[in-house]
């Protein structure tokens, strides 16, 4: 038996490399070419909370095998390398919790904010940001656990008094109780209803932090998961009724790239004069409205060019037109 929970152990230590690995190669192969060689950090949090997503939902298999692994346990010592599932699920929903809430939204403000300030000042300006998260989220977390950190449990009350050993052992529907049935309820079946009793202990932080991420987890799931299934086929559909009926000429071609380089240069230019309103800082509704539309231009050029490129499949070899804008 002890040769069986060591092997666990092993599987369980391996498993977690090889979802590791797997995830760095996810990454390496799926990133852009131009953010090859930098910004290791974010690259790290991706990793990481690719592989914790990966290894919570593994965790289920691995607290079957080790519940397997001392079933015919005769004596303690047989389970002790056994995992310690407990505190494993504790750390891996507590290690979410902190990568959902803090890790990566620090990330997120360090990596997107003013490129042109110092190292040190986008680090202070992320930081701000995330302790004001983490004062909202202790305030929360405090006040719901001191208010709703408890758990009810429904039993029966039963009991009975007490008796000497008795020589034999005569139970009937009459008699459920040691020493007589009398007026004492020693049994679930024959209590009467009003012996329902409310159990309530409080439950403790760390416990209370995962019950809380798995509610809420699981809510954001079903409804972006949701919305993500239906709209998927949706997609598809649009793609397909979309998509080009025909190939262009060169000549078409020429002058379709000709009037998107237009917009392309025109795009550059409102992003660069929001760029020097945000230097200047004047970041004001109607900047993050500008800013808003500058984006969905952006994104709406990037759908033409996809679809002229497919339009013209051999329009990468053409020399007369350049697509990049510096």
């Amino acid at each position: 038996m002890g040769d069986f929970n060591l092997a666990l152990v092993i599987v369980a230590i391996v498993v977690c490399v090889l979802v590791f690995l797997f995830n760095v190669y996810l990454l390496v192969n799926y990133q852009h070419p131009d953010d090859a060689n930098q910004a290791y950090f974010p690259k790290f949090v991706v990793v990481f909370g690719l592989s914790i997503a990966a290894i919570s939902i593994l965790m289920l298999p691995a607290d079957v095998a080790n519940r397997q692994a001392c079933r015919h346990a005769i004596y303690n010592g047989a389970c002790n390398l056994t995992l310690p599932m407990k505190e494993l699920w504790l750390a891996v929903y507590i290690i979410d919790a902190v990568l959902v809430f803090f890790v990566i939204p620090f990330a997120m403000f360090y990596y997107e904010g003013d490129q042109d300030k110092s190292v040190g000042k986008r680090i202070k300006s992320a930081l701000l940001w995330v302790v004001t998260t983490a004062i909202v989220c202790a305030l929360l977390l405090g006040i719901l656990y001191g208010l709703a950190g408890k758990v009810d449990f429904t039993v029966r009350h039963l009991s009975s008094v007490t008796t000497n050993f008795p020589s034999n052992w005569d139970f009937s529907s009459g008699q459920p109780c040691i020493g007589g049935s009398g007026a004492h309820a020693c049994s679930a079946y024959t209590a009467s209803a009003s012996s329902e009793k409310t159990w309530t202990m409080r439950t403790t932080f760390p416990e209370y932090v995962v019950a809380l991420a798995t509610i809420v987890g699981s809510v954001l799931f079903s409804i972006f998961g949701g919305v993500g299934i239906a709209c998927l086929p949706l997609g598809l559909i649009a793609s397909f009724i979309r998509r080009p009926k025909a190939v262009i000429t060169r000549s078409q071609y020429i002058k379709e790239a000709t009037e998107l380089g237009k917009r392309a240069k025109e795009v550059k230019k409102a992003a660069d004069a929001l760029h020097q309103e945000e230097r200047s800082g004047s970041k004001g509704r109607k900047w993050r409205k500008n800013v808003k539309a500058v984006e969905k231009e952006l994104l709406q050029l990037e759908e033409d060019v996809k679809l002229l490129e497919e339009m013209y499949p051999q329009g990468e070899k053409v020399s007369e037109i350049t697509w990049n804008f510096v």
